[in-house]
This record gives structure tokens, sequence and C-alpha cells, in this order.
């Protein structure tokens, strides 16, 4: 078994024993945001697309998820997948207009469409407004496993986050992956051996959308309400921060830094109130200078410099 495999059992078994260790809302809530942040590290760290818009899915899986179990009744596995059809979509069609841009452009596009969408949840008379939709139902799995009972949930929200993790893994694993990353090495090289560049992104900004949505849905089911909150152009600098500080380009980091993030939000939120955001501002500033490749990125590369040492 090689040392990565290891490493990926290990984390698995520390996510069964977690809600006997930690406050299972808590964890369910990291899980949620380590899986938002590593669908945007297949667009930003492996594609090369920096998306400024990326909490417009989060937040319309969590609107459709909502509106879909609590108006149209509908089991709670079938509004998941409503909320992750909605966000797919709708990465379709933002997706078709933004990869025509390059570099600050395209994130520019990006930010554009997705505050688009947080005025339209803002006026739509299903999303609540400011008020937000709430009072969802968490509803039972598969017709009898309750999941008002957070550890029945959080085994749920579990078992969602390691199907999409693994999604995502073997995907930067394979052929499709590794012209992901050609493209994020040298765009107009990848064109000229014949691979239908825009093509590939847009799959992967679609992609990476879906994933977005399943983890704004999740979210939304777990704290069983979706606000205007989950849209805010807000959402989508955090992502950005969690994906640097963890290690962009690297399959942990984006776990880690959403791990950080969360957990400091957490526990400073009621000691320092609104002062959160110049600590969150002033990590991502040191991070940026001190340690470029995040977290993780560093650690692997200190580990590649002792193996050299070694050898």
């Amino acid at each position: 078994m090689s040392r990565s495999m290891f490493g990926y059992l290990a984390l698995l078994v520390l996510g069964l024993f977690a809600p006997f260790l930690f406050y299972p809302v808590l964890v369910m809530k990291v899980l949620c945001f380590a899986l938002f942040a590593c669908a945007f590290n297949l667009l930003l760290g492996y594609t090369g697309l920096l998306s400024f818009g990326h909490a417009a899915f989060f937040g319309t899986a969590a609107y459709a998820a909502g509106h879909a179990i609590k108006v149209w009744g509908l089991p709670t596995e079938l509004g998941l997948l409503t909320g992750v059809l909605a966000s797919t979509l709708l990465g379709w069609a933002f997706g078709s207009l933004a990869i025509r841009r390059l570099g600050i452009y395209f994130a520019m596009v990006t930010l554009a469409l997705a505050q688009m969408m947080y005025f339209l949840f803002l006026q739509a008379p299903f999303t609540g407004g400011e008020d937000g939709l709430q009072g969802v139902p968490r509803g039972t799995l598969l017709g009898f496993i309750d999941l008002a009972n957070d550890l029945n949930l959080y085994y749920f929200v579990l078992a969602i986050f390691v199907a999409a993790f693994w999604l995502i893994y073997r995907t930067i694993h394979s052929p499709f992956g590794q012209v992901l990353k050609a493209i994020r090495e040298n765009e107009a090289r990848a064109i000229s051996l014949g691979y239908d560049v825009a093509k590939y992104k847009l799959l992967a900004f679609v992609l990476s959308a879906a994933l977005a949505g399943l983890a704004g849905a999740t979210k939304m089911l777990v704290f069983k309400f979706a606000t205007l909150t989950d849209a805010r152009w807000h959402q989508s600098g955090e992502v950005v921060l969690m994906t640097i500080l963890g290690g962009m380009g690297t399959v942990l980091g984006p776990v880690v830094g959403s791990t950080v993030i969360v957990v400091l939000q957490n526990e400073l939120a009621d000691k320092v109130g609104s002062l959160v955001t110049v600590i969150m501002g002033s990590i991502f500033v040191v991070c940026v200078l001190l340690f470029r490749r995040g977290i993780v990125g560093e650690i692997a590369a200190l580990y590649k410099r002792m193996l050299g040492l070694k050898t």
C-alpha cells in the first residue's frame, strides 16, 4: 500500500470516529466547506481558472434543494439531486460565457454573473429574501433512516464527501485530469497538440459547479436553511482563501485549508466579532507572502527535500 493511500485510509478512520470526539454539526460544516474547496480547487489548482463566482453554485443548490424538499415535498435524496442539477445547469450556462475570456477578465465575468444571481435570490419570492429559506426538514434516508438525528446525518454527509472526494481524485489522475494540467501549464501548447481546450475548460467548470452545488445543498440540509450568505461574493472569497491556504493544486490542500478557516471562525466569532474578517484577511496575506504553496504544499516540499538529503 502506498503512503498516500495509507494516509487517506487514516483520514477516513478519523472521519468515522470524529463525531465522538468533536461536535458533529461543526465537523459536518467542515466537510461541506472542504467539498466546496475541493470543487473549486479542481478549477483553480488543476485548470488554472480563477473564478470569483462559485458562491452562485453553492447558493443556487442550497435554495433549489431546500425548496424541493420543503415546498415540493420531495424525498431528501431527490431534493439534494435537484440542487446539484440546478447548479450543474447554471455552471454550464456561466461556463459557456466565461471561458470565452482569460485571466482577470474570466474572473470578473464570473463575479458579475454571481452578483446577478445574488440579486435574483434577494428579490425572488421563493427564497424568502433577507430572511432566507428556513425550516427545511431533513427527512429520512432511504425512507427509514431518520436524518433529524445528528449522528445519522453525519455519516450521510461523510458518505457524500468521501464519494465526491473519490470522484475528484479519479478525475485529477485520469487522462482528462492530465489535459487539465496541461492547459494550466501552457494553454497554447495544449491547443497545438490538438486538444479542444474550450471543451475541456467547460467540462471542468461544469464539474466544479456541480460539486460546489452538492456542497451547498448538503450544508443546507445540515443547518435546515439557505440564506443570502450562501450566495454572497464573500463566500467566493472564502473558498479562494481556503484553497490557497491549504495549497492549491494539491489533493488534500483544500481540506486542510477549509478545516483551519471554519474552526477559526467558529472559535473566534464570539470572542472578536466582526474582527474575524480582518483576521482571515491577515492570514491570507501571510500565506501569500510566506507560504505560497500553502500548508500542504509546503509540507510536501519539505518532505521531498528530506528525501533528497537522505538519498
